[in-house]
């Protein structure tokens, strides 16, 4: 009867054993940065502070939650603000991405200038715009200011009240501020684009497009049949980008406009932290946090669905 030797056993063990151990740390890290905040998350949200301690409250933070006005609000001013941001966002940097790929002169210059707003923190950021708008000593407050541009007594961007919304309550059109707050987020957010998009030009075959303009195709049918399709899956990473920055994103919000005039931009992301931080009211604040992640998830597996149909229609 042959017998098994030991140590050749315990050899290849270890040697099946071997791709666990090496992503253990990984495993570990993960754990530790994702998975336990995501439990602990989902506990907090079952729970109220109380002088006591923690005190289990089962869904009653998210009844109250989905019972206040500013909730339904607040999502309303995140669909304007996401569907705007990445638009201005995605056209602005597909444009700029463009004109550099055409080889102009000094464009190392110009792109060298592109990582300006990249570098710069999200509230510094907001309190360099928001003093462009600064009533008195803004720099575009003269113009803002003048009753013969914005009758009858000018625009005052971080005060102005909202319009009369279109649709019902539904926050179309957006206030001054959160038009600003759009173009202010768009800005700090347009080289990773344009480097993205950029680099996706490049990889597009110069036969293909010298072959359609031999046979008559225009500028624009270039870009809408040949370009835009050889470049989409750059453009779906950029959005998701867009998408997660703009949906979780805080400190252009706060440092920008406060969420004011009012509520005009209090965004989700705003509201968990005034109610985290503002009111202290964890429990609830958990909640949303966790509402909040549901529409990520909601909001990706949607771009990603939208991404799929349209590579089946080609």
């Amino acid at each position: 009867m042959q017998q098994t030797n030991p140590f050749r056993a315990i050899k290849y063990g270890l040697r099946k054993s071997l791709p666990f151990w090496l992503i253990l740390p990984t495993i570990i890290v993960i754990l530790i940065i994702q998975v336990y905040p995501a439990l602990y998350t989902a506990w907090l949200s079952l729970q109220e502070r109380s002088p006591s301690g923690w005190e289990y409250v089962g869904s009653e933070n998210f009844d109250r939650l989905l019972s206040t006005g500013i909730f339904p609000e607040s999502i309303g001013h995140t669909i304007v603000f996401l569907l705007g941001y990445a638009g201005v966002t995605l056209s602005v940097g597909f444009l700029v991405a463009v004109l550099l790929k055409q080889n102009v002169r000094l464009s190392g210059l110009y792109i060298t200038l592109l990582f300006i707003p990249w570098i710069i923190a999200d509230v510094i950021a907001g309190l360099v715009f928001r003093l462009l708008v600064t009533p008195d000593y803004g720099l575009f407050s003269g113009i803002l200011q003048n009753p013969a541009l914005f009758p009858p007594n000018g625009l005052s961007v971080l005060t102005a009240s909202r319009p009369t919304p279109w649709f019902g309550n539904f926050p179309f059109p957006p206030s001054p501020a959160m038009i600003f707050l759009i173009l202010a987020a768009s800005w700090r957010a347009l080289p990773f684009v344009t480097l993205l998009i950029l680099a996706a030009l490049q990889t597009v075959p110069q036969e293909i497009i010298e072959s359609a303009r031999i046979d008559g195709a225009s500028g624009v049918q270039l870009t809408r049949h040949i370009t835009v399709p050889l470049i989409l899956p750059a453009m779906v990473v950029a959005l998701f980008n867009l998408i997660l920055g703009g949906m979780n994103g805080v400190g252009m919000v706060f440092s920008l406009t406060g969420g004011g005039p009012g509520t005009a931009t209090y965004v989700l992301s705003y509201l968990l932290y005034v109610i985290g931080w503002g009111q202290l009211r964890f429990g609830r604040a958990a909640a949303l946090a966790l509402l909040i992640a549901v529409v990520n998830w909601i909001l990706i597996f949607s771009v990603l669905r939208m991404t799929r149909v349209n590579d089946r229609s080609r």
